[in-house]
């Protein structure tokens, strides 16, 4: 695009994506291999199949489609009568039979759309179609020299060579490509949380699997005018696209939408064109660079894939049941339950934390329950880097110290402050804790001493009691709390004090 006579308000940024999701099958798409690969050596979950050895023939994983319907219901998508595979045929270096297997004309999921939020507004972004293929598998590019390999790992534009791992050749994938509805980055990233939310809902993904979500984004920078008011794009458009590749992080998508959309900006405000190409995104350097020029779709020379009939499983869009989902169980969340919107987001925030809730809110007034595990426990885990799964083993514990709170054996504080971060830390109970740091409540009398004590050895505090300074009850309070060990509970104290002071 050459742009003389465009000012920089008169362009508009459209931008597309195209997701490609690992599938959490305990196969690969085609053969027996298994994909539950964490650290193993290089090249050894491999078969004939998955390296495409002469005469070897792939057999389609039912798991796979299954979990290629139940997205499809998620997003609202059409299931056809009939869904084809084909040949992708185009230099993969990392599949070594030469082509891909995957979906051309007749996609499994087509025409859905994904609802998600964005700076406090809705949004609806539509989905072209999603479809089931084999991935490749992983290169490693490296700068020669001395040293260990791992050191000398770059990205490709500084590469002297490159070296193949075919272990997760032929891990099912589903690639999932969006109308061009975005205009600007940061609406691409609130898509991609909501979308890696949904499909956690659903059992079909893990987002703590290395390379599990992978993003390609087309981006260009078109004239106002040619935008609708629908928010369509007109197909006379004077735009070239350029396709961004190597994007495997929400941040790093932020990261290459705001490169690349600032690039083209100012190619076209030099009045220069902007090149119809693929670009690699640069992670370390939060840059893109040139990779080819942009294929066309005869460039892969599509044709069926003659070892795979065609697939007929529309009927099971009404026969596979999926979860609740994120929307309908924040909503159940605030009528069942009573939960604020800014609570059930976060109780909501993934399945697991939804569920371990609930199993709380069995046990507990739903309101106690949303304070503990939305504030006390997800804001100490937050902190400590962790997530819910690593104390779901643990709920009766944390359902025992909640127990304790609420028969008044424990202070909030205490059970805020010093056992549930020792409980985290330390990996013990809370009644090992409480033991351990002599936290059992102090009786009345006991409080009843402490109070005593407080007043008579602090007359100054207790005369600017008496003259109206605020700060004065919170000092005596603290004295208490110091006699007591911390165990007595502050509003008491406070309420004991006020009583004593104004008798």
């Amino acid at each position: 695009m050459t742009a003389q006579a465009v000012q920089e308000d008169e362009l508009v940024t459209v931008i597309g994506l195209e997701i490609h999701v690992q599938l959490e099958t305990d196969t690969k798409i085609f053969c027996g291999c298994s994909t539950k690969q964490d650290d193993a050596e290089p090249n050894t979950y491999t078969c004939p199949v998955c390296l495409g050895l002469p005469g070897s023939l792939p057999v389609l994983n039912e798991a796979a489609v299954e979990y290629a319907v139940k997205v499809g219901k998620a997003i609202d998508a059409d299931i056809p009568e009939e869904t084809r595979f084909h040949r992708k045929n185009y230099f993969y270096p990392d599949l070594p039979k030469g082509f891909q297997i995957t979906q051309y004309d007749a996609p499994i999921c087509q025409d859905g759309k994904l609802e998600f939020r964005h700076e406090g507004e809705t949004r609806t972004v539509g989905i072209h179609r999603a479809h089931l293929e084999e991935d490749p598998g992983s290169l490693r590019h490296v700068r020669d020299g001395s040293g260990d390999i791992e050191t000398r790992t770059v990205g490709i534009d500084r590469a002297d060579y490159t070296l193949v791992n075919y272990n997760r050749a032929g891990t099912p994938l589903m690639e999932i490509v969006t109308e061009p509805d975005f205009r600007e980055p940061g609406e691409a990233v609130s898509f991609l949380e909501k979308l890696e939310e949904v499909l956690e809902y659903l059992g079909v993904f893990d987002s703590t699997r290395d390379g599990s979500l992978r993003v390609d984004a087309n981006l260009s920078i078109v004239p106002a005018e040619d935008i609708a008011d629908d928010g369509t794009i007109s197909e006379d458009a004077d735009a070239n696209r350029t396709e961004v590749k190597n994007i495997s992080s929400h941040k790093g998508a932020e990261s290459a939408l705001a490169y690349e959309e600032s690039r083209q900006r100012n190619l076209i405000r030099r009045g220069k064109a902007v090149e119809q190409e693929t670009r690699h995104f640069n992670e370390t350097h939060g840059s893109t660079v040139s990779m080819r020029s942009k294929e066309a779709e005869k460039d892969y020379r599509y044709f069926a894939e003659a070892d795979i009939p065609p697939l007929r499983v529309s009927d099971w869009k009404e026969k596979l049941a999926i979860p609740e989902l994120p929307d309908a169980r924040r909503e159940r969340f605030r009528e069942e339950y009573g939960l604020s919107a800014e609570a059930a987001s976060k109780l909501t925030s993934s399945k697991q934390v939804a569920d371990f809730y609930e199993d709380v809110a069995e046990k507990f007034d739903p309101d106690l329950a949303a304070t503990w595990v939305a504030d006390n426990l997800l804001g100490e885990l937050n902190y400590r880097d962790m997530e819910i799964t690593d104390v779901e083993g643990r709920l009766d514990e944390f359902t025992a110290l909640i127990r304790l709170v609420a028969e008044d054996e424990i202070t909030v504080k205490n059970a805020e402050e010093i056992v549930l971060r020792e409980m985290l830390d330390e990996g013990d109970d809370p009644e090992t804790v409480i033991e351990r740091e002599g936290l059992g409540k102090a009786d009345a009398g006991e409080v009843e001493r402490a109070v005593e004590e407080a007043i008579d050895e602090n007359p100054d505090t207790v005369e600017d009691y008496h003259a109206g300074e605020g700060g004065a009850i919170n000092f005596l309070v603290g004295q208490v709390m110091q006699k007591t060990g911390g165990s007595a509970d502050p509003g008491s104290v406070n309420g004991m004090l006020r009583e004593r002071l104004d008798e």
